[in-house]
């Protein structure tokens, strides 16, 4: 099958992020940090693959006033869903990049859900 070279990038993604969803499950005690990272913001989601459930999202665009930059939105993003899951009794995460590069606004990510209080 021939891809289209504008698609490949996408292409390369996906088999990335199903290569580490192969990897990391989430259950109750242990939910994933899911990472989704648009152009101009991040989401976070818990998830328990148990019950195929979100648990908690938070997203970076309440927070978007101005110009405002990206990685600083990614890292109150990560405190913001810290600050949730630890009110809903949740301590330790399965980090899931999401076939991203652990770098930029993914890393500022995880770095407020730890500085937040989440294990990972």
């Amino acid at each position: 099958m021939r891809i289209n070279p504008s698609k490949m990038k996408y292409v390369l993604r996906a088999r990335r992020k199903r290569r580490i969803r192969g990897k990391i499950f989430g259950t109750q005690e242990r939910p994933r940090l899911s990472v989704f990272r648009s152009s101009k913001h991040v989401v976070l989601q818990l998830i328990n693959d148990e019950a195929g459930r979100t648990l908690i999202s938070v997203s970076s665009m309440p927070w978007k006033k101005g110009r405002a930059v990206k990685t600083e939105l990614a890292l109150s993003a990560g405190r913001s869903l810290a600050e949730k899951a630890r009110a809903s009794g949740v301590r330790r995460v399965v980090f899931d990049r999401g076939g991203y590069a652990y770098h930029g606004r993914v890393r500022a990510a995880a770095q407020g859900a730890r500085e937040g209080g989440l294990e990972f």
